[in-house]
């Protein structure tokens, strides 16, 4: 006999609810044909749960359910490893005994009693759900109680709890819950989608977890590619796009900011880079007038100011306030953007005033060759308007574009022909410029 009584499951559930007394019960049978048996209950945790009666009689062949009590709590019990039920018996013939004898009976250790089970107690509900999830990252063995935690709870219940599962980073957690079959469509408190929880998690696994389980997005409330640009996480945007191809990529905030605002004022060149490539406006203004350029400037991000400047026009742009990407560097110290806001000023004033030297240094240090200011005119114009024949010749050999148009449509070649500059004027068209008249 290695065994006297039986309980009917392996493991006792609470259906845990916070600064509630909770209970639950189990039965034993006693496998005895003829002789009652003594039953002793203990738990690996007595100051947390208790027994309705810690020591009872079973007569054979008969059954008996006990209940166990859960004190109340703001804090789940939960232990590692899990708290037990501990069952003992002891064969008693003469079929009853004050519980006094059952004590001392017990306390005598031998061969006459049986350690018939050892029960695992679990918790299950809502409140269980919620605290695993809030304390994730310091439960062992996470999924496992997470699947055992879900059973008590109804779908509309683990739907409330998909916020925060993806809040959490963990795909394990936000797996169960779908496939406990959740309403993954359900919104934040921002009326916002759990796709937008997803990509501030930065996880693409999530995000990918989330489009395979059919979460839609509103573009108008769905922000992701803000988000995403904020984070710079470009492969977060390139999946976004493949999955939602009418998805805008000049979509706006409140402020009226594109996603390569938000990147710019990050200094995230790789994702400006690559919204540029799929459409995005370099140049948008939000409601207050400033663009990528001037948030970029206002940062302090170089390497995001000189990419700007080399795929835009608007460095001379003011907002609102009337500033420049310029002035705003300059009000917020950032000396080191100077050079790339201001060198091709210098490259005109230089062709301007004839100053080949000064020319030649300006394109050495990186100035654009063929940058223009804001009417649309590159040095060469400038040069060939005020007949510089010699910064003419030295901005051709730099690269200049013989033929670049400013924002009136006129070529370099246009402007010395109206200043009356014919040295000028005959030096483009020998070096390929387009003739604007046969009269040249």
């Amino acid at each position: 006999m290695d065994r006297l009584v039986k309980p009917d499951v392996d493991e006792v559930e609470f259906s845990f609810m916070k600064g509630e007394n909770c209970t639950a019960t189990f039965c034993l049978t006693n496998l005895m044909h003829t002789m009652s048996v003594a039953v002793c209950l203990s738990t690996s945790n007595p100051s947390v749960f208790s027994f309705s009666q810690d020591f009872s009689i079973i007569p054979p062949l008969s059954s008996s359910s006990y209940t166990i009590s859960c004190k109340s709590s703001d804090k789940l019990p939960l232990s590692t490893p899990p708290d037990k039920i501990s069952v003992r018996s002891a064969m008693l013939p003469i079929g009853k005994a004050h519980t006094d004898d059952l004590r001392r009976l017990f306390s005598k250790p031998g061969r006459h009693v049986f350690k018939d089970a050892s029960l695992l107690i679990s918790f299950v509900g809502f409140d269980v759900v919620e605290f695993l999830i809030s304390n994730h990252k310091r439960i062992p063995d996470l999924r496992s109680l997470l699947n055992k935690a879900i059973s008590g709870c109804s779908k509309s219940q683990l739907t409330a709890l998909m916020e925060p599962a993806v809040s959490s980073g963990k795909l394990g957690l936000v797996s169960v819950l779908i496939d406990a079959g959740v309403d993954v469509n359900v919104k934040d408190c921002l009326k916002q989608s759990m796709l937008s929880s997803a990509v501030r998690t930065g996880k693409i696994d999530i995000v990918k977890r989330l489009i395979d389980s059919h979460c839609k997005i509103d573009f108008s409330v769905d922000l992701v590619l803000h988000i995403a640009a904020a984070m710079n996480h470009v492969d977060l945007i390139e999946l976004l796009r493949e999955n939602f191809p009418d998805i805008p990529v000049n979509s706006v905030d409140s402020d009226g900011r594109t996603p390569i605002h938000t990147a710019a004022a990050h200094g995230h060149v790789e994702v400006i880079s690559f919204l540029a490539s799929v459409g995005g406006d370099v140049e948008a203004v939000d409601r207050t007038k400033w663009t990528p350029l001037h948030f970029a400037a206002a940062g302090g991000h170089l390497e995001a100011v000189e990419y700007l400047l080399n795929c835009s026009n608007v460095k001379y742009a003011v907002n609102s306030d009337g500033r420049t990407a310029f002035a705003l560097a300059s009000e917020n110290g950032h000396t080191d953007l100077f050079d790339s806001l201001r060198l091709d000023d210098a490259l005109h004033r230089t062709a301007r005033a004839g100053d080949v030297r000064g020319l030649r240094s300006c394109v050495a240090a990186g100035a654009k060759v063929n940058g223009k200011d804001q009417n649309g005119w590159t040095a060469l114009h400038r040069a060939a308007f005020k007949g510089r024949v010699e910064c003419v010749k030295a901005l051709l050999e730099v690269g200049a574009e013989a033929d670049a148009v400013d924002n009136a449509g006129y070529t370099p070649l246009r402007c010395a022909v109206e200043a009356g500059q014919e040295e000028v004027a005959r030096l483009l068209l020998d070096s390929g410029a387009k003739p604007i008249s046969s009269k040249i």
